[in-house]
């Protein structure tokens, strides 16, 4: 049985992995075609030197960092909130924007937008896409804080609350520090969901804001460039990376 289940693990791992190690293999691959042709750093030279990826990528990264930020914060506050208040019907109706389809999601804040810029004049560009990406994140925020706070133990806020602490030293020193953990995790969600979504951001994006996934999928109808496989290893690494750090991080608490 032991040995069942390591190959079933090993088994696991390697569907989640291969394509990966396949992509990042390719991405020194000194051919355009899917066959090897030696060792190069080309492509990723070339990276730096495509502007419309570098472009592109920064676009994502602000969209990214802007909307976990923003996410983390209202979604923590508002996971506490809904934790506090015992709100069923709200916390239940929170769902709903996680089954609803992202195509559906898109149109409803294209819709919204259209309406709300007839009064004030503006068109779609960055900040349209960060005010979506900070609503579908939010959600992710939310869920992550409300499982941790379901094994929260209460009687250490009012232990801290009899010892003569108001209620901000005790939000402060004594939830957030227990919670940072879910925070940590759902912040990665966010920045990986935010970084990663192409639908809604094709939908309310402008012409000057076109996010990295936008740009490879206009480049995959025409055929996958090196340089796309050399990027994608890049960002693999860095993910990989944040998330090593903040598991280390984690332990040392």
């Amino acid at each position: 049985m032991r040995r069942f289940l390591g190959v079933y693990a090993a088994a696991a791992y390697l569907f989640l992995y291969l394509p990966l190690a396949i992509l990042g293999l390719f991405s020194f691959n000194n051919s355009k075609i899917a066959a090897w042709r030696g060792f190069t750093l080309d492509w990723y030279r070339g990276v730096f030197h495509n502007p419309a990826l570098f472009e592109g990528t920064i676009n994502s990264l602000i969209i990214a960092v802007t909307a976990t930020i923003a996410s983390t914060i209202i979604g923590t506050l508002a996971g506490y909130a809904l934790w506090k208040k015992r709100a069923p019907w709200l916390t239940n109706a929170l769902y709903m924007s996680l089954l609803a389809p992202e195509i559906v999601t898109g149109v409803a804040l294209l819709a919204l937008f259209q309406w709300v810029f007839r009064f004030g004049h503006l068109q779609l560009g960055l900040h349209t896409v960060i005010l979506a990406h900070i609503s579908f994140s939010l959600v992710y925020v939310v869920v992550v804080i409300l499982a941790r706070l379901r094994t929260f133990d209460p009687g250490l806020e009012e232990a801290a609350t009899d010892l003569g602490a108001n209620r901000w030293q005790v939000f402060r020193h004594v939830t957030i520090p227990l919670l940072l953990p879910a925070i940590l995790g759902a912040a990665l969600l966010c920045f990986t969901v935010s970084f990663d979504d192409y639908v809604i951001t094709s939908l309310v994006a402008g012409v000057d804001s076109e996010t990295l996934p936008m740009m490879i999928y206009a480049m995959a109808r025409k055929g996958i460039s090196p340089e796309v496989n050399a990027l994608s290893a890049m960002i693999t690494v860095g993910l990989g990376l944040i998330i090593l750090i903040a598991s280390s991080l984690e332990r040392s608490r």
